[in-house]
């Protein structure tokens, strides 16, 4: 390999990991799509593990190797690519959100964790978890802080948020917390660095009541899905079922308010809650 995976943090191994399976792949004149074919796996997975984003599973890995006749290469490198300091679940979600282009999000319930403030993320936490030690939490939301490094990152990606309006009226960590939450995501929208809408409560259901959506697009790879559940999390990369998250998205964004006007709702829900200390 061109580089010591065992030796490197997780991202960078597998960016190795990746350049190996692309070597291989072409040394025997493989296509994506035709190694995919091969080992029983979509073209879309052979392009993420080439470009670092997917860490295949163990069954996955041992049909490379016998496919690309790498003598059990892949599967004895996969330890390697872990562990990761989040949740299991949600640790594919960190390394696609630094590699996207664009990401697209929508918060159902919660102000997404790539927008949360500390007092905001410590109150989700501390309520979410079971017997948590505050270290456990302070940790945790150090770890959320970091992730939102990539906002400030002028070559970051491009977002849209798309917000229920529930997420402004559900009080989380008090009122004083809520308004300083708003007011950062305030921030965020007037200096450009998001793209804001609100599905106000006048609308009635919509295309993702029912779920927060993350949507993810690559320079040099397809699109993925992300939808988040209780402790688990789901990376879709089958075009169909990326195709359908997409269009969902795109329904909901159409019954949302204006960015406009969005802004003008959050700015007043935040002087509520500003008020009322």
């Amino acid at each position: 390999m061109a580089k010591d995976a065992s030796a490197q943090g997780p991202s960078i191994a597998r960016k190795a990991y990746g350049e190996e399976l692309r070597i291989r792949r072409e040394a025997a004149n493989h296509t994506q799509q035709s190694l995919a074919d091969a080992v029983v796996c979509s073209p879309s997975m052979i392009a993420h593990i080439e470009a670092g984003r997917r860490k295949p599973r163990v069954e996955d890995a041992r049909r490379l190797d016998k496919e690309l006749g790498t003598d059990g290469f892949f599967e004895r490198f996969l330890p390697t690519l872990s562990p990761s300091r989040f949740a299991a679940h949600f640790a594919p979600l960190v390394e696609l959100e630094k590699q996207a282009t664009c990401i697209r999000e929508h918060g159902a319930a919660l102000v997404p964790g790539l927008l949360q403030i500390a007092p905001y993320a410590r109150s989700v936490f501390r309520m979410g978890l079971l017997n948590v030690t505050a270290a456990e939490v302070d940790k945790r939301v150090g770890e959320r802080l970091e992730r939102a490094h990539i906002l400030a990152d002028p070559g970051g990606p491009a977002m849209w948020v798309l917000l229920d309006e529930h997420v402004l009226r559900r009080v989380v960590g008090g009122r004083a917390v809520m308004a300083q939450q708003l007011r950062h995501v305030a921030q965020l929208a007037e200096s450009g660095r998001i793209r804001l809408h609100v599905l106000p409560f006048s609308i009635g259901s919509h295309a993702l009541t029912s779920s927060p959506l993350s949507l993810y697009t690559f320079d040099d790879a397809p699109p993925l899905a992300y939808v988040e559940g209780v402790r688990t999390g789901q990376v879709y990369d089958d075009p169909a079922r990326v195709a359908q998250c997409r269009a969902a998205y795109d329904l909901a964004l159409g019954d949302a308010l204006s960015s406009q006007a969005s802004l003008a709702l959050i700015t007043s829900v935040a002087e509520e809650y500003e008020h009322a200390l």
